[in-house]
């Protein structure tokens, strides 16, 4: 597992390699501005006009040592220091002393010059309030720069905790950031802002962070297959699940085909539609494999009949809001005994009807909002929703014992006493109608498969993210269709028996 420490997790995991492993905080520092060095010359950057601009803090020490790494090579180096120096340090003051001994000079004012590169090396992951004054404006004139930038653990004005710009931020083409890469520099828009990243190992010890139950993780792509179900030789239908998919509503027929489809492509076993009756021909002829229920009003016993043979149920896309699917729904929720997705219509049902939550068992629902979907089921604004995407995951998690998957760019899945998971898979292709739907068929065909509903989800998630991206290798960033992605499933899936 990838596990991203927040700035108070990452501080901690320093601490303790500094006053229990016996690290001096020099010599961490030292290395960091070794790895710097490495990497801006490993990376072919022109390093003839360099400046280094630092703050007061330990990353204002890192930039001091960069630079006097590059001076001792005889490099043309330019250090800006505008932090204040009774905040300085005590090592940073003492990197302030040994640049100065190498005959370096120190300025306190910076002028926008032609630069080959420019070490940002003003804040580092403390940073706790927005940038202004004097800052504000060296970083918008940084950013003027046709200069390569380069940010020493984090662009400086990206929270590391969410990836939010606090007033202005540095935008690097480049990010080396230690021993582990920061939260924000997983989520937008501090992704976008770093640059490519580089993850130097500096010797801090992250092993408490990462047995934390705060501490956020993800699954490495390139062991996916290690994640999946195993499908037996001595096996049939039965053995992979049957799953209901209550979806599809007159005009919607393609939600209840994209549901089915994706579980299908991910091995579940056999998939009954219910749906209204409308979408039986259409559905009949899109997918042939699955079986077609159809009704024309609510019909408690069938309902009922229904969730009796299911192994789990997936519910709500396209199936609207309206009398017959609130009733269809309320029966569901209140009455299903094995695992359970809720997606789209039915998320914003509840959102409307939260008493139908009332008593339910925890851990056997999984919920797929996006970022509207969720601000409807908690009355947070989606602003607000971005800026603590984890904090309110989590909180609706314990709220409602469910799996909370929250879609965005970078989806998290929460669910109380588990860490919670970020995705890394995925691109920008994907953000078409009836994406969601995949994904929510994708989670119902892991879980029929044994998958709880926490690892299921998380493990679909990261499905759904590396369908996109074989997609757009097939189709390209602009013309990804929905159906394609199920197409992808196949190619991922595929990869594990090579």
């Amino acid at each position: 597992m990838i596990y991203f420490p927040d700035a108070g997790q990452m501080k901690a995991a320093d601490r303790y390699t500094i006053d229990v492993l016996g690290i001096p905080s020099l010599e961490l520092m030292e290395r960091a501005a070794e790895s710097c060095v490495q990497i801006m010359e490993a990376e072919g950057i022109d390093l003839s006009k360099i400046c280094v601009i630092c703050g007061s803090g330990n990353n204002g020490g890192d930039g001091f040592a960069i630079a006097r790494m590059l001076k001792e090579k005889k490099l043309d180096v330019e250090l800006v220091f505008i932090g204040k120096e009774v905040s300085c340090t005590e090592e940073t003051r003492r990197q302030m002393q040994l640049f100065q001994k190498v005959g370096g000079r120190i300025s306190n004012t910076y002028e926008e010059k032609e630069y080959s590169v420019i070490v940002d090396a003003i804040f580092g992951v403390g940073l706790s309030r927005p940038i202004e004054g004097k800052y504000f404006e060296i970083i918008e004139s940084l950013n003027r720069s046709k200069a390569v930038r380069v940010a020493v653990d984090i662009p400086s004005g990206i929270s590391a905790d969410t990836g939010c710009v606090m007033g202005t931020a540095v935008r690097a083409d480049l990010t080396v950031t230690f021993q582990k890469r920061k939260l924000g520099l997983i989520f937008y828009p501090g992704c976008e802002y770093a640059g490519r990243v580089f993850i130097a190992d500096i010797g801090i010890c992250t092993e408490k962070m990462e047995e934390d139950a705060e501490t956020v993780f993800s699954y490495e792509p390139s062991l996916f297959s290690e994640l999946l179900p195993e499908r037996k030789p001595d096996s049939h239908k039965g053995t992979y699940g049957k799953v209901l998919i209550i979806a599809g509503s007159k005009g919607m027929a393609g939600a209840a085909y994209l549901n089915a489809l994706s579980a299908y492509r991910t091995g579940a076993g056999l998939v009954q539609i219910y749906t209204v009756e409308e979408n039986r021909m259409i559905l009949q002829q899109l997918l042939p494999e699955a079986i077609i229920t159809a009704y024309d009003s609510y019909d408690e016993e069938e309902v009922r009949g229904l969730l009796t043979w299911a192994d789990v149920v997936c519910i709500g896309s396209g199936i609207g809001v309206n009398e017959c699917s609130e009733k269809i729904l309320e029966m569901v929720v209140k009455n299903v005994q094995v695992p359970c997705v809720v997606d789209a219509d039915g998320l914003n049902i509840l959102a409307g009807h939260p008493q139908y939550l009332e008593g339910i068992s925890a851990g056997q629902f999984v919920f797929t909002p996006h970022l509207k979907e969720m601000s409807r089921l908690t009355r947070i604004d989606v602003e607000t929703l971005k800026s603590r995407r984890i904090d309110a995951a989590r909180a609706f998690a314990e709220k409602y014992p469910v799996v909370c998957v929250m879609k965005d760019a970078r989806t998290v899945v929460a669910c109380a006493g588990r860490q919670t998971y970020v995705n890394i898979s995925g691109n920008a292709a994907m953000a078409k109608a009836g994406s969601g739907d995949v994904l929510a068929g994708i989670i119902t065909g892991l879980l029929a498969q044994g998958k709880d509903c926490f690892e299921g989800a998380c493990i679909g998630v990261l499905l759904h993210g590396m369908a996109g991206d074989a997609a757009k290798v097939e189709k390209g960033s602009y013309s990804v269709l929905a159906r394609e992605l199920a197409d992808g499933i196949a190619a991922v899936l595929s990869r594990k028996e090579d």
